[in-house]
């Protein structure tokens, strides 16, 4: 009740008790103080709420460091489908990743003894998360088990409460909105994660242009991650945005392409070489496709550019692996 409200109900009602019984007289001062205290606590709260100087303060760092492994413990898991899940890991403080786009992550075993390779050394992979860099408290690793994925069979071993060392963000490329006048993001397995990640970002920018052309290859249907999302991508941003997948073991019912990113794909859905500067490629999936689309990586680095992309004329400026 408002004290608007709440002064004229008082009025009202002691105007009746006052009809009543003329005799009878009492102090309003009470009343009068007690009037005066809502009104003040009201027009306390109000300033208070409305003070940006009682405002949460704008978190200005990463809990993340780009320097140093820390431990963030496993807050849930989500299972996806047959072979993937998302790994939810708690934030301290409730703060934000505040991961800049595009950039990863490194993970290994909080235990160091946990997972080594042949040498003894700690098993590190780089992960790509999927949850936005603003949520608060939270961060979400959408993870593949591969059977010959030493790190991704370990993260599913994980029980929640358990702890993965962290460490980032590493920058991987500095996007800047309308750089490019295309973009095609050729994908494959659980690589989609860095051009989701870069996808979510750009279209979500109200001064977006560039048009983006996403072909994502799997083995199955089932196989596919992130469908619902970037459907409902196609659907928002229809002139901006396009998605192809492609299976190599279609199911009876499957009535998109079948088999690879070939040639005939890319030159069907990619703007030309031609466009020099104005088309860009990010390539991301399993290293034997990457291989194949764009040439070996050379670890960390881009390595050099080879593959169907060179084959068709794109040059290094044109093309970035992940």
């Amino acid at each position: 009740m408002s004290f608007i409200r709440f002064a004229r109900s008082f009025n009202s009602v002691r105007a009746y008790s006052t009809a009543a019984a003329p005799k009878k007289s009492s102090s309003i001062l009470p009343y009068a103080f007690l009037g005066a205290g809502l009104a003040g606590g009201a027009t306390y709260w109000y300033l208070e709420s409305s003070n940006p100087a009682v405002q949460k303060p704008k978190q200005e760092k990463s809990p993340l460091d780009p320097q140093n492994f820390i431990d963030f413990k496993l807050k849930k898991i989500i299972p996806y489908n047959h072979n993937s899940a998302s790994f939810v890991f708690e934030l301290p403080n409730d703060e934000a990743s505040l991961i800049p786009v595009a950039s990863c992550l490194l993970v290994k075993a909080s235990d160091p003894e946990a997972l080594v390779d042949a040498k003894g050394r700690p098993v590190v992979r780089p992960y790509t998360p999927v949850s936005p860099p603003d949520v608060p408290g939270e961060l979400t690793l959408l993870v593949k088990r591969y059977e010959n994925g030493n790190m991704s069979k370990y993260i599913h071993s994980m029980k929640e409460g358990d702890t993965l060392a962290i460490k980032g963000p590493i920058e991987k490329f500095p996007y800047k909105v309308n750089e490019f006048d295309e973009i095609a993001l050729l994908g494959g397995g659980s690589g989609i994660t860095p051009l989701y990640q870069i996808l979510t970002h750009a279209l979500s920018d109200k001064s977006n242009k560039t048009k983006f052309k996403l072909i994502y290859s799997n083995v199955t249907e089932k196989d596919i991650l992130l469908r619902e999302e970037f459907d409902a991508l196609k659907k928002k941003f229809p002139n901006t945005f396009d998605v192809v997948y492609l299976v190599d073991q279609p199911s009876a019912n499957w009535t998109g392409p079948v088999g690879y990113i070939s040639p005939e794909v890319i030159k069907s859905n990619v703007g030309a070489a031609a466009l020099q500067e104005k088309v860009k490629i990010f390539v991301c999936g399993p290293p034997a496709q990457v291989a194949a689309l764009a040439g070996k990586k050379a670890g960390m680095k881009q390595g050099e550019l080879g593959g169907i992309l060179k084959e068709l004329g794109y040059t290094e400026d044109q093309v970035f692996k992940f």
